[in-house]
């Protein structure tokens, strides 16, 4: 069985949630700080990547 590659979400703040979205795949909430020199953060959990939209070029 194969997994669909993580999701990359374009956000407007440097602090966000995840808790692995509406599936049955969740995990619990875990806020995530994403760094101001690199723009993005991945979750631990399921791998999603943050990319804060003054990155969203680079990402």
């Amino acid at each position: 069985m194969t997994r669909p590659a993580p999701e990359t979400k374009i956000v407007k703040d440097y602090r966000v949630a995840c808790d692995g979205g509406e599936s049955g795949f969740g995990h619990p909430r875990v806020y995530l700080q994403i760094p101001t020199d690199t723009g993005w953060v991945e979750c631990p959990y399921c791998d999603a990547k943050y990319v804060h939209e003054d990155f969203k070029d680079q990402a």
